[in-house]
């Protein structure tokens, strides 16, 4: 679980709700018309987006910005290394027996036992990582979308309550309701897009980042392995993508 995510949207939701029971009863700032005006308007919106799939799997997509485990740079580097000096000593085919958890690693890992053309393998692992970046930032843009939008309809909703009150001038007591409806489809939308959308979508990229840095790691390391390099040129080669801090750590361990 990601602590810092979790951590983060709690907190932010924590202060909000501690500033309305502090500014009076928390029940006043519920309002039924500008839940479904900000909420239900804005998820059909960004529903006309997409198609029906594309939409209802973002939940599973989100799920990458709260439970997501990705191998760390270092260890993906070890690994490589270890399967370098496996296969100048005993050949591509003394890979095939190698334990990879990391699914990329093993597709290229495979093409090499198998026999492809290095060049084949460069070309197959590079589309790969460009098919998994366009899928993650199409992720991404589902929860960016709901945050432009969430305002948006909170605009509405507050030109709909103005429209309301001002239509009954005179009758006081129908203009609190309407001014409530102005003032707090404003607020859902700003708490929706800023709280919840943009954060997660902003989330969302980074992971694709972090993906995507690994799997262009794993792609020079393939290549090395393949072109027959040395072990520890392949390492000094990988270790350019590790920060310059842990890059120094990681050749005092060595």
């Amino acid at each position: 679980m990601d602590l810092a995510t979790v951590i983060g949207m709690l907190g932010a939701i924590g202060f909000i709700v501690m500033a309305m029971i502090l500014g009076g009863d928390i029940g006043m700032f519920v309002n039924v018309p500008s839940i479904l005006i900000v909420f239900g308007g804005t998820l059909f919106v960004v529903l006309s987006y997409y198609t029906l799939g594309q939409f209802f799997g973002a939940g599973k997509i989100a799920a990458k910005a709260f439970m997501f485990k990705i191998e760390s740079p270092e260890d993906l580097i070890q690994k490589i290394v270890e399967m370098a000096d496996a296969a100048r000593k005993g050949g591509f085919l003394a890979l095939e027996e190698a334990e990879i958890e990391n699914a990329f690693m093993q597709k290229g890992v495979d093409m090499l036992v198998d026999g492809h053309d290095i060049d084949v393998v460069r070309e197959t692992l590079a589309k790969d990582i460009a098919m998994t970046t366009e899928r993650h930032e199409f992720g991404a843009s589902i929860f960016k979308g709901m945050g432009d939008v969430a305002p948006a309809m909170g605009m509405i909703g507050t030109l709909i309550g103005l429209v309301a009150m001002l239509s009954n001038m005179d009758d006081p007591k129908a203009i609190g309701p309407a001014m409530a409806v102005a003032l707090l489809t404003t607020l859902y939308g700003a708490f929706f897009a800023n709280v919840i959308c943009i954060p997660v979508a902003l989330k969302l990229g980074n992971r694709a980042e972090e993906e995507k840095l690994n799997q262009k790691l794993v792609l020079d390391g393939i290549v090395g392995i393949a072109d027959g390099q040395n072990p520890r040129v392949i390492e000094g080669i990988l270790k350019n993508y590790l920060a310059a801090s842990k890059r120094n750590n990681a050749e005092e361990e060595g």
